[in-house]
């Protein structure tokens, strides 16, 4: 190369040729650079790789260096490693093989004609024997990137899918990514390989900053695995492959922690899987997945309306129907007067449609839906008929109405302050079948505070259903701040600690930006009761917990195990004690206009609920 800097003492340097000010000259220095690269066996190699990956990361869609030989560069490199561990070993040509497959996804995942051209120059191979485990996890992560990223594409999906390989490869990663990287990284801190080390923290933290990165590498393991399933998941010709029971049942599990919430992850794969008719009846044949999606249908999981997409497909379909109904309708139902849930419009009217059609075509089948559901889709159609009736009728007729539920309202306060939970139960139950359909607002109100009831009555899936309501009738969906502390507590008393938890950090969120000042966080503090449940949930739903019990990192029943992380003692995350109750218990004050009663008496409640945790507050209105 011509006019090398007399400060740089390495013929050929890439960053000398990168500051080449003729265009002509810079091209052919580089292309000349990717062309040896690989037979070189000099010290120093990782810098110019590592410099290639801080540009493919910047600037993905930038065609210089794919025109230039970087993709059959980079295939070359990977080869390498996986051919000469002696070279492997030498310096630190370590991180080579995997700054070069994460060179091939970032320079594939946006444009089509660059991944034409990296499969045209031979990544595949080489990332297939990544994805195998040929090295470690760490490079086993990039390379299912990097095969994800092509396989999303028409064009070169087929060559993907030509290495027959590759998606039952992606089953197992998927399958065991978690206690993988537990196991191989996290456990044993002394035993941690220091090129992953540097990679997960670029040289700039030490054990703790290491364990959480570890945590949220192993997540984007999974779910870019998942990624890359979902892509076969597509072609009917997989899904028998893919919709082994064994695998079906994990995949709602997946759901890739707060270290990845923006991957859709296993409830994604299921959506996809559901959209065909090959997919739907392996997932009816599996009742636990069925019970998982009308969780996540009743939960503010962000990927709800996957779910509840999924549920619906499944009753439409006439061979599917009778094996979920009974299951799926009771959830769908308490969703049928939700109006928008982000792209979906009138959802509700959508939900009750297919119920009342599935409802009469069941009628005629040989398999008949059980008594409850029928049940509880009538009730559906008839609070639908009073709709009707109700815009037909005088004015002055639904404010009575709507007096006198006010006034049972009343009385159920009045009873659960006294003591009588039950009695109060019933007179809000009372109050729903007199209040008019369209006062939105006031049943609200007696939708949450009957969940309330069914709390103390430990009735968690009574419970779990009003405050659904409750949160649908909320304009914006989801955001009632009162209801989704009651559902985080209904799922933490039938042991449901990811739906817990996102309700628990989403009522959290919903206090900090209230108006209400009951409501807003005193301080910016968050309250005790709100604090001990997320912590609690937090330690039940770590990505590692299972592999850690496995693996012996967790108190086991038995008491063996080492405790993880900073907090060994398990007593901090118990429900709240009486205290709690009497100093949190009123932190939420739903009464708005400051004219009903408080509507318990705390030596009443900690006797009912024997110490339970839960928020007690005055009705909304």
């Amino acid at each position: 190369m011509d006019k090398i800097p007399s400060d740089c003492p390495y013929p050929g340097c890439f960053f000398c040729v990168m500051k080449e000010g003729n265009p002509s000259k810079r091209r052919t220095s580089i292309l000349k650079f990717f062309r040896e690269l690989p037979a070189q066996d000099d010290d120093g190699q990782v810098l110019p790789v590592s410099g290639l990956w801080n540009t493919a990361m910047a600037h993905p869609n930038d065609p210089e260096f794919i025109n230039l030989g970087i993709f059959e560069c980079m295939t070359a490199l990977i080869w390498k490693g996986l051919k000469n561990r002696l070279w492997l070993s030498h310096d630190q040509n370590i991180y080579i093989p995997y700054y070069a497959a994460h060179i091939i996804g970032s320079y594939s995942m946006n444009m089509e004609e660059f991944a034409e051209r990296a499969v045209h120059a031979g990544v595949i191979p080489p990332l297939v024997e990544l994805l195998r485990g040929r090295l470690t996890w760490v490079e086993q992560r990039v390379a299912v990137r990097a095969l994800g990223h092509l396989a999303t594409y028409s064009s070169t999906f087929p060559a993907v899918a030509s290495h027959g390989e590759v998606l039952e490869l992606a089953i197992q990663v998927a399958s065991s990514s978690l206690e993988i990287v537990y196991s191989h990284f996290y456990q044993f801190v002394d035993r941690r390989i220091s090129y992953h080390c540097d990679l997960l923290t670029r040289g700039m933290g030490g054990v703790e900053m290491e364990s959480r990165k570890a945590e949220e590498w192993a997540s984007q393991l999974q779910c870019w695995s998942l990624q890359l399933i979902n892509c076969f998941a597509f072609k009917p010709e997989f899904l028998f492959d893919i919709c082994k029971p064994e695998f079906l049942v994990k995949l709602p599990a997946m759901w890739g922690g707060l270290v990845n919430e923006n991957s859709p992850a296993g409830i994604g794969l299921l959506h996809t899987i559901c959209q065909h008719k090959l997919g739907r009846g392996p997932v009816a044949n599996c009742p636990a997945v069925i019970d998982a999606l009308c969780n996540i249908v009743r939960s503010s999981d962000d990927w709800q309306y996957m779910a509840i997409d999924c549920l619906l497909w499944l009753l439409e379909d006439q061979s599917t129907s009778n094996k979920v109904i009974d299951k799926a309708a009771p959830a769908l139902t308490d969703l049928a007067e939700i109006s928008v849930l982000g792209d979906h419009k009138r959802l509700g009217d959508t939900i009750v449609i297919v119920l009342q059609e599935r409802c009469q075509a069941q009628g005629t089948a040989r398999n008949y839906i059980s008594s409850r559901t029928k049940e509880q889709i009538d009730e559906l159609l008839s609070s639908r008929q009073r709709i009707k009736w109700e815009k037909n009728m005088p004015k002055e007729d639904l404010q009575i109405k709507q007096a006198a539920a006010l006034v049972v309202k009343l009385e159920g306060n009045s009873l659960f302050s006294s003591g009588d939970i039950s009695g109060a139960a019933s007179k809000y139950s009372e109050a729903l079948a007199l209040c008019p359909m369209k006062s939105k607002k006031e049943r609200l109100v007696l939708y949450s505070n009957r969940a309330q009831c069914y709390l103390l009555l430990q009735q968690p899936l009574a419970a779990i259903s009003d405050a659904t309501r409750a949160l649908c009738l909320h304009n914006p969906p989801n955001r009632h701040a009162k209801s989704l502390w009651r559902r985080a507590q209904a799922y933490d008393m039938l042991g449901l600690v990811k739906e817990s938890f996102l309700d628990a950090i989403l009522f959290i969120n919903e206090c900090s930006q209230s108006n209400d000042p009951d409501l807003s966080l005193r301080h910016n503090k968050v309250p005790d009761y709100a604090e001990r449940l997320v912590k609690k949930q937090m330690h039940a739903a770590w990505l590692f917990r299972e592999a850690a019990i496995k693996h012996g990192g967790i108190p086991t029943e038995d008491g063996s195990g080492d405790v993880y992380g900073p907090e060994a003692d398990d007593s901090e995350w118990e429900t709240a004690s009486g205290s709690d109750v009497e100093n949190g218990g009123q932190e939420a004050d739903d009464n708005e206009e400051n004219d009903d009663m408080d509507m318990y008496d705390k030596s009443t409640t900690k006797d009912l609920v024997r110490g339970y945790n839960i928020l007690l507050t005055e009705d909304d209105t």
